[in-house]
């Protein structure tokens, strides 16, 4: 069975100086360039917001970063502006392997929901298309690694669950953000669901 490894958004704004920065993000991108060749695939997934993004928080009035709203598909952490289409920080982190990359899946483009995972919008209906892309190329094994463990990774492994593949998360390859102690929280959740953490 070939083995698909899928790199979630390691991008500038994710990284140490970006505007939603995960303690030592960027330490992963070593390890991530390394492992890459011992992969039959590989897919990267890139966080693409329009600047009027309903998930930051300066597009609330008096809205506070990292702080819950409710939106017409459930709560929502407001977050620092980052990300933005066109903009340094939604470029992939300049040290990451590009070179095997056989897909790049961008979410969170429509300016009135927020996308955490590589298979669907926060809604749980809007799906990106990687669910289809895997099945259509039958790439079943997958291995996430990325930023950041507790929203996107943790997201994007459980939906992947959900679609029916045999799932992995490299747990050394990522970081948290950890808000309020997501990290133990996503760990639960994920394991829960069947995900193999490694």
């Amino acid at each position: 069975m070939s083995k698909t490894l899928i790199v979630v958004d390691v991008q500038v704004d994710f990284c140490p100086g970006g505007r939603l920065a995960v303690a030592g993000g960027d330490e992963i991108v070593a390890p991530i360039n390394a492992m890459m060749d011992d992969y039959d695939h590989v897919i990267l997934t890139q966080d693409w917001h329009p600047q009027n993004h309903s998930s930051f928080a300066v597009n609330h009035p008096g809205g506070e970063p990292f702080t819950l709203v409710n939106m017409d598909y459930g709560p929502q952490v407001l977050w620092p502006e980052h990300c933005v289409i066109g903009s340094p920080g939604a470029e992939f982190h300049s040290d990451l392997r590009l070179d095997r990359a056989e897909c790049v899946i961008r979410k969170g483009f429509r300016p009135a929901i927020d996308s955490y995972s590589a298979f669907f919008e926060n809604d749980y209906k809007t799906p990106t298309g990687l669910a289809g892309y895997l099945r259509e190329r039958e790439l079943n094994d997958l291995y996430f690694v990325g930023l950041a463990f507790d929203f996107c990774v943790s997201w994007s492994s459980v939906d992947a669950v959900r679609q029916g593949f045999r799932v992995h998360v490299i747990e050394s390859a990522t970081r948290a953000i950890d808000l309020n102690e997501s990290r133990d929280a996503a760990r639960r959740h994920m394991r829960g669901m069947g995900v193999e953490l490694l």
